[in-house]
């Protein structure tokens, strides 16, 4: 199953210079660029008092970084920055080498993208390198969410190209789960035995940040208790091609393949966080002053495109610790912006 965010479904960036209009009702939620965000669980003497407008919605109980070729120690982050974790961080091996973190058995017909995600997880679960894998009943209150707009465009080009020149009887049929756009999400969560609802989001450049939202809506409605969101996109000839000619392409940034994973939970349900998520903002302007010390795609070496906003809350995890807010912004003209505020958890 697969699911495609819209925009006006997220919050839409507060305008803290206009006062809402007298005649909204309290709790009205409007489009994005119209007006302020209203919390419906804020009473009118919260308002007076001063309380947190934007109040967290996620607590991230795990963060990890997968990207092969890069030094998160060498990250061109802001001043003042302190990456907490890099210094004794291992170098992310490429999908190609997945089995030595992952181990061989299961990863065979496993292409890129989805070998980069599992790394990523196996990451953020802090399980040793070859550990075994889960067995037993899967649990059905962690659910996936998985942001990644080319991660199988690969195996569907050829599959697509054989059949045109050939017939049926060029393409086998253990091909066809890799032809799947949700195949990235159902292979994480049938390698750790993850039973909850399992999602995959494609909205371009803002897909990461999509995923997030879906992940927050989960916990809120009581979906899920944990969610496992992963942000993961390859880089062979294909992909790049493809990115390369989107609409909204700005720069010659290239596609880099990686992934990143966050394991989010109820912020009244997790004692000892790492960070806590503020809500996802739609509407936001591509050089909008930030909240906080802003990390974006000009903060890593290259462009994670569908999986950008969830390697930018990664590192974002990482940073909170020495500052108070760190703003992760991803989008491009075309497919809009999203942004989201990472704050240090009390601990």
């Amino acid at each position: 199953m697969t699911d495609r965010v819209h925009a006006g479904h997220l919050a839409p960036t507060p305008d803290r210079g206009v006062p809402p209009p007298a005649s909204r009702r309290p709790g009205q939620v409007t489009r994005p660029n119209r007006s302020t965000v209203d919390n419906p669980a804020m009473t009118n003497r919260d308002r007076t008092a001063g309380a947190d407008p934007d109040p967290p919605v996620a607590a991230v109980l795990a963060a990890a970084l997968h990207l092969p070729g890069v030094d998160v120690r060498g990250l061109d982050l802001p001043a003042g920055a302190v990456d907490a974790g890099a210094a004794d961080e291992e170098p992310a091996c490429p999908p190609e080498r997945a089995a030595d973190l992952l181990g061989r058995k299961g990863l065979l017909a496993k292409e890129p993208a989805t070998r980069l995600a599992l790394c990523a997880v196996h990451r953020a679960l802090g399980l040793a390198p070859k550990a075994p894998r889960p067995s037993g009943p899967a649990d059905p209150r962690t659910a996936v969410v998985v942001s990644s707009n080319l991660g199988n465009v690969a195996t569907v080009g050829d599959i697509a190209r054989r059949l045109r020149e050939g017939g049926p009887r060029e393409v086998g049929p253990l091909e066809a789960p890799n032809a799947s756009s949700n195949v990235i999400a159902g292979a994480i969560a049938i390698w750790f035995r993850f039973g909850g609802p399992n999602l995959t989001v494609c909205s371009g450049a803002t897909a990461g940040l999509d995923a997030i939202w879906l992940a927050g809506l989960l916990l809120r409605t009581g979906r899920a208790d944990r969610v496992v969101v992963v942000g993961t996109e390859p880089d062979d000839p294909q992909s790049q091609a493809l990115h390369a000619a989107r609409d909204g392409v700005t720069d010659a940034r290239p596609l880099r393949a990686g992934a990143a994973c966050l394991l989010l939970g109820r912020v009244d349900a997790a004692p000892h966080p790492l960070a806590l998520l503020g809500p996802v903002r739609a509407g936001v302007p591509v050089d909008g002053t930030p909240r906080g010390l802003l990390i974006d795609a000009d903060a890593v070496a290259g462009d994670h495109y569908g999986a950008a906003g969830v390697v930018h809350t990664a590192l974002a995890v990482r940073l909170a610790a020495a500052n108070a807010t760190v703003t992760v912004r991803c989008g491009d003209p075309v497919d809009g912006t999203r942004e989201l505020d990472v704050r240090a958890a009390r601990r």
